[in-house]
């Protein structure tokens, strides 16, 4: 595999600007340990069950990666919101993968971001961890990535465009729109440092997403719903066969795929994106929603695709068949190398 170099490569130590991004009840030991080894970065999700669950999850990615001990080469994602609960048992997730070495740290949706990176950060000075551990903050405008950058001086920023699967704010400005404005943004700023580099994400699923947001100036790219039809994807079989059958226009945004399953705990203003489904037009047209979510654990039951929650982004429609995580990392990649190689040639001398 030839090497794409941007800010993000030479941080992290990789080979091509892709990160997978930690979705919960997806991106497990298995997805961000493969997607590693194949030259990007995985971020690994805890699905909230537990930190037994949770350290199941580290002992397949040291397998896979061969490190039963040390460091390990992926990263963690956490949700602020949990974590900022009474008497979190988040928290000792957030410890555990810091006691597992994991090399960066990713936040998001919080309240008070900046309590969980001072932990971090003191984790490091106690331990004395060398390199330090990386941190990751997602955003969705250009006020929270100067939040980011100028107080809490934040490695890398992930810039969350609307088209994201899973959950993001639902007034987020396009992802082609948003990473300009934070670039121009940062460059804007009166000269104290490097900014950190800034991550493309969402709706974003080819070569062609990645290439073009490096020719615009991101470091590189977020990519999670292609991951969701990896054969290391922890989402269910019936999930992955309606990934595989949807539409671009299948992907809606709605805040009833929480009212369904009692997650309603998320910041003001953030909904979800997932494949769209018949309870949840119910509810929106003033069904009870409480005889719908009857209906829909019964279908669930049943082994029914389309009571089944399954969280996706626009970047759906291309996505026709199951694969190994490296390969679609190469060819993303590859893709990616391509289409940087013919806008090239297309300069030339006046």
């Amino acid at each position: 595999m030839s090497t794409i170099k941007t800010a993000i490569t030479r941080l992290l130590g990789i080979k091509t600007p892709i990160v997978l991004a930690p979705m919960g009840g997806a991106s497990g030991g298995a997805l961000a340990s493969e997607v590693s080894l194949a030259g990007g970065f995985g971020f690994l999700s805890p699905a909230y069950t537990g930190v037994d669950k949770f350290r199941d999850e580290f002992h397949i990615a040291r397998s896979i990666l061969n490190r039963p001990s040390g460091p390990l080469p992926i990263g963690a994602g956490f949700l602020g919101w949990k974590l900022e609960e009474e008497r979190s048992p988040h928290v000792a997730l957030l410890e555990l993968a810091l006691e597992n070495g994991v090399q960066a740290i990713w936040l998001s949706f919080g309240e008070d971001l900046g309590r969980w990176i001072d932990l971090v950060r003191n984790h490091d000075q106690k331990s004395g961890k060398t390199p330090s551990t990386l941190i990751f903050v997602q955003v969705n405008t250009v006020e929270e990535a100067l939040i980011a950058f100028k107080n809490w001086k934040v490695d890398v920023l992930v810039a969350q465009g609307i088209e994201s699967g899973g959950h993001g704010s639902a007034s987020a400005p396009p992802v082609f729109n948003l990473v300009p404005q934070i670039l121009s943004a940062l460059s804007a700023l009166p000269s104290s440092g490097a900014p950190p580099p800034v991550l493309a994400a969402g709706g974003l699923s080819s070569g062609a997403h990645l290439s073009a947001f490096l020719t615009l100036g991101a470091a590189g790219a977020v990519v999670g719903t292609r991951f969701l039809v990896a054969e290391e994807c922890q989402y269910s079989d019936v999930q992955k066969r309606a990934i595989i059958a949807a539409k671009s226009s299948s992907a809606v945004r709605s805040y009833v795929f929480d009212k369904l399953r009692d997650t309603t705990g998320w910041p003001a203003g953030v909904n979800g994106r997932a494949l769209a489904m018949p309870a949840v037009e119910a509810v929106e047209s003033g069904a009870d929603i409480a005889k719908v979510k009857e209906e829909v654990a019964e279908g669930a039951k049943r082994g029914d695709p389309s009571s089944s929650i399954t969280w996706a982004g626009t970047g759906v429609g291309p996505l026709y068949r199951l694969q190994p995580a490296k390969d679609i990392v190469r060819e993303l990649h590859d893709a990616a190398v391509a289409y940087l190689k013919a806008s090239s040639a297309l300069l030339g001398d006046a």
